[in-house]
């Protein structure tokens, strides 16, 4: 599926969350971090999200698989400091919330992960560097790859065609 907007990720949307859950935790009367704990906390959370963003208006997908790490990281950062806050006294009654955002986290790294080793395994430079010519090569390329899948799964399991491509696959060709 192909986005035109960040707003329309759902990787976003789940660091938006993640952003909104850390806030609401930070900004309720039961809080009893200190200062710099509750803004280094925010700006984690915040920065998963706006990296997403800043990577995906860039135009090309090396830029774009920078700011993936960057907001993986500030996942991590999010998820470390979720552990430490977990392990004072202080916060025991955020222990479920606590929880939840973890989760959040852990699915905002995930998902990251997943979306960066698919951008790193395409041949698609990014946006800026889409031609027309480039744009129907790609399409032309998915496509006679997407006819070779079916047929192959249309023939028997004894076909000489389909024990030739198990082959090359085996051996990496």
């Amino acid at each position: 599926m192909t986005y035109a907007r960040f707003e329309d990720l759902p990787v976003w949307k789940e660091a938006i969350r993640l952003c909104n859950g850390v806030y609401d935790m930070t900004e309720s009367r039961e809080w009893k971090g200190s200062r710099s704990l509750r803004d280094q906390i925010e700006r984690a959370a915040l920065s998963v999200s706006n990296n997403i963003a800043e990577g995906f208006e860039r135009g090309t997908t090396n830029e774009l698989l920078a700011f993936l790490y960057i907001a993986r990281g500030s996942a991590g950062e999010v998820r470390s400091m979720l552990c430490f806050i977990e392990q004072r006294k202080a916060f025991a009654n955020f222990k479920s919330q606590i929880s939840n955002l973890k989760l959040m986290a852990e699915s905002c790294s995930r998902q990251l992960r997943a979306w960066a080793d698919h951008l790193q395994n395409s041949e698609i430079k990014g946006q800026r560097h889409l031609t027309e010519k480039s744009k129907q090569h790609y399409h032309a390329q998915k496509g006679a790859e997407e006819f070779e899948k079916k047929l192959l799964e249309n023939l028997p399991l004894d076909h000489p065609m389909r024990k030739y491509k198990l082959g090359k696959e085996k051996s990496g060709r």
